[in-house]
C-alpha cells in the first residue's frame, strides 16, 4: 500500500507542476510585447533622480557659464507619468521670480508624449521615438495650446550616456528664429 501512496503522491506532484508549468507559458502568451512607445518610457523612467548641470545656447552667448541648472525626474502615478521640472540650481520654488518649467511624459495608445508647460505661458504637445541604438530619445512638436507670442519650445532629445550622465537638447522657437539649449547633466541622487 505505501509504494502506492508514493507512486499516486509523485503522480499527483508532477501533475501540478506541469499545471504551473502551462499556466505560465499562457501568461507569457497573453501578455503582448511591449510597444515602441512604452520602450522609450520605460527608457525615460531610467532617468529618475536629480540632476544638476551647466546649459549652452549657442545663440545666447550670455547664458554660457551661468549658473547651473537643476532638473528633477520622478515617476509618478503608479507608474504612469514622468514629471520634469527644471530650474536654475540653487534657486528657491518662487514661480514669481524664477523660471521653473514642468513637462509631463506619457504613453497614450503607441504614442510616447511629452507636454510641455512653458513659462512662455504655452503647451507645446510633442510625441517622441527612440533611436534604433536605445539611448537616445527625441521628440517633435504635434500642436501647441496657448499663446505663441513669447515663443515656445518645438524640438527635445534626451540622450542617454550612462547611468549617471545624459544631455538634453532642446530647440525653442522665437517666430522664425530656433535657439538650442544643451543641458549636460550629472545625476546627484
Amino acid at each position: 500500500m505505501k509504494p502506492l501512496r508514493f507512486v499516486l503522491s509523485f503522480f499527483l506532484m508532477s501533475l501540478s507542476t506541469v499545471a504551473f508549468a502551462q499556466s505560465d507559458a499562457q501568461k507569457s502568451v497573453d501578455k503582448p510585447a511591449p510597444s515602441e512607445a512604452q520602450k522609450s518610457f520605460d527608457t525615460m523612467k531610467t532617468f529618475a533622480g536629480e540632476w544638476e548641470g551647466p546649459v549652452t545656447v549657442p545663440e545666447v552667448p550670455e547664458m554660457n557659464g551661468g549658473k547651473p541648472m537643476h532638473l528633477s525626474l520622478r515617476v509618478t502615478s503608479r507608474g504612469t507619468a514622468v514629471v520634469h521640472e527644471f530650474q536654475e540650481a540653487n534657486t528657491p520654488l518662487d514661480p514669481a521670480k524664477y523660471d521653473h518649467p514642468v513637462t509631463m511624459l506619457y504613453v497614450d495608445g503607441d504614442q510616447l508624449n511629452l507636454i510641455h508647460y512653458c513659462d512662455a505661458g504655452n503647451r507645446p504637445h510633442m510625441t517622441g521615438k527612440m533611436s534604433p541604438d536605445g539611448k537616445t530619445v527625441e521628440f517633435g512638436l504635434v500642436e501647441i495650446s496657448g499663446s505663441t507670442e513669447h515663443g515656445h519650445m518645438h524640438h527635445a532629445v534626451f540622450t542617454y550616456i550612462d547611468a549617471n550622465h545624459h544631455t538634453e537638447d532642446w530647440t525653442y522657437m522665437m517666430g522664425d528664429k530656433l535657439i538650442h539649449a544643451h543641458f549636460d547633466l550629472t545625476r546627484t541622487k
